[in-house]
């Protein structure tokens, strides 16, 4: 243990690729996970190192939480004692503030993941008088800031659902700059303007951002107080989760015999017990060892509440499981995403996962009323052998109407978020309203999230995030700014995302005259 630790240490110091930042976190990473894990029982500890349960590789021993979202509104209000930070008065003043308290804020990435609603923060500060190119010219270089002081591209922006200048001109600067960070996320009511999401469309045609989430859905199970962060995670503001634990669906049908009754019966309670158990270790050393909300200022300054945060209890492979299952039941034919038998049995194992999740109290977890979140975990890059999530394989989703009907009755499932992406021919790009169209309906029929990308963008969306794909390029020989395109990289060789199959916005096709 101690001649690999001292191996690896040497292989960051020495590196010519990675930059200093870089080495300074990857080394913090290095000392936590030398640290001895929190006691499991033996069956956890065996799941765990099969990878049936998983921990996300967020390190032995959590120092911080996983996602943090802080109360920047109330930050903005009061200012900040251990920053020495006074309220703002002007636009200007509140852009610094927020670059400041950004860089204290923590995550797993190290990065915040959550920069708050800013349309809502940054509306009141813009003056009536102020030029839109002025306005875009702040915004300008406070984007900027983002991307070079977090080269992250898990963090991550709110905006909407209301219009406004701020908006507007946020989509104006995106369209403008092409770049990775940060990650937004456009709040859809049914308020919010077609104008305003025909923009954002317009943006997402240049950026491949923002994400499209439904808010009536996320204010039902979260309140008024809620964002999307990094990649698709739902959880309220002036909390977050403590920790990411998930279950590998695929995984756990390989050690079941029998088929969709007996796995959802037998199968899941022990599994399900056995990822809890997991979650609840990291949860009390998070908060009873390391103490984190009993010395961050964040928390002691009342700009995080430890009552508001949850755990967030993810499954992934669920295709697989099915598919698998169907086999069992003599019916190979029926593929999940494309038979009513296998997504049948896809709803009534998440519906039966989720039963559980109500079941199993956790402690320092009254954000979710003392369980977990439910969420459909996006993947990470050493997934090999499981599908996303929820999700439908790549390269095997069916057309866009058959897509959604699919996957929106089983997002109402997720509160912590759940993701498909939606890969459309770049001929919607003469017609953004038929974009709009199609994601009111998506949202409409149920879609927590609707997510789409062209299929001939120059960012790529891997789980979540973005990256260019020109910043992929020689990554081997010269490294990369932003911490995520290593996580890319072996995320498209590992799963293609590239080859996601593409659809065509071209509703005559559902009924052709003539």
């Amino acid at each position: 243990m101690k001649d690999r630790f001292i191996s690896e240490a040497e292989g960051l110091v020495n590196s010519r690729v990675i930059g200093y930042d870089q080495k300074v976190r990857r080394l913090a990473a290095l000392a936590a996970n030398a640290l001895p894990y929190p006691a499991l029982s033996p069956l956890c500890q065996e799941a765990l190192e099969a990878r049936v349960v998983c921990d996300m590789y967020e390190g032995n021993r959590p120092f911080t939480p996983r996602y943090v979202l802080p109360d920047y509104a109330k930050a903005l209000r009061n200012g900040v004692k251990y920053l020495e930070l006074e309220p703002p008065s002007n636009l200007d003043d509140a852009l610094s503030f927020l670059t400041i308290l950004y860089s204290q804020v923590p995550s797993v990435t190290t990065y915040p993941v959550y920069l708050g609603d800013l349309d809502a923060l940054l509306e009141p500060y813009v003056p009536a008088d102020l030029p839109d190119d002025e306005l875009d010219a702040k915004l300008r270089r406070f984007w900027i800031q983002l991307d070079r002081l977090l080269p992250d591209a898990f963090t991550h922006a709110n905006v909407g659902p209301a219009d406004g200048r701020v908006i507007r001109s946020i989509w104006r600067v995106e369209r403008s700059l092409r770049q990775v960070v940060p990650n937004l996320t456009l709040k859809v009511s049914p308020e919010t303007p077609d104008d305003l999401i025909e923009d954002a469309v317009r943006t997402v045609f240049v950026t491949a951002k923002p994400h499209f989430v439904n808010h009536p859905m996320m204010v039902a199970d979260h309140g008024t107080e809620y964002a999307a962060v990094s990649c698709y995670n739902s959880l309220k503001v002036r909390g977050g989760a403590h920790t990411l634990v998930r279950l590998n669906l695929k995984r756990a049908v390989d050690r079941h015999l029998g088929g969709v009754d007996a796995f959802c019966l037998e199968s899941l309670p022990h599994w399900v017990e056995l990822t809890s158990e997991l979650g609840e270790a990291r949860i009390r050393s998070l908060v009873e060892d390391a103490g984190f909300f009993e010395s961050n200022f964040l928390a002691t300054e009342g700009l995080i509440e430890l009552d508001r945060f949850s755990m967030m209890f993810g499954i992934f492979g669920l295709a697989e499981c099915v598919n698998e299952l169907m086999v069992r039941e003599g019916q190979p034919e029926a593929r999940y995403g494309h038979d009513p038998r296998a997504n049948a049995a896809a709803h009534q194992i998440v519906g039966r996962i989720a039963e559980l999740i109500k079941d199993r109290r956790l402690p320092y977890c009254n954000g979710g009323g003392g369980f977990a979140y439910l969420h459909s975990q996006s993947g990470i890059d050493l997934d090999l052998d499981a599908t996303a999530g929820t999700r439908i394989p790549i390269g095997d989703e069916p057309s866009m109407l058959e897509h959604i009907e699919v996957c929106a009755p089983i997002h109402q499932l997720f509160p912590a978020g759940i993701s498909d992406i939606f890969h459309v021919e770049e001929t919607v790009t003469r017609n953004p309203r038929a974009m709009v169209d199609v994601i009111r309906g998506a949202l409409g029929a149920g879609m927590r999230d609707f997510t789409f990308n062209l299929d001939s963008n120059e960012f790529i969306r891997i789980t979540g995030y973005l990256v260019r794909k020109s910043d992929l390029l020689g990554l081997d020989e010269h490294g990369a700014r932003h911490s995520s395109d290593y996580l890319a990289a072996t995320a498209e060789v590992n799963h293609t995302v590239t080859t996601r199959a593409i659809k065509r916005v071209i509703a005559a096709e559902l009924s052709p005259q003539g």
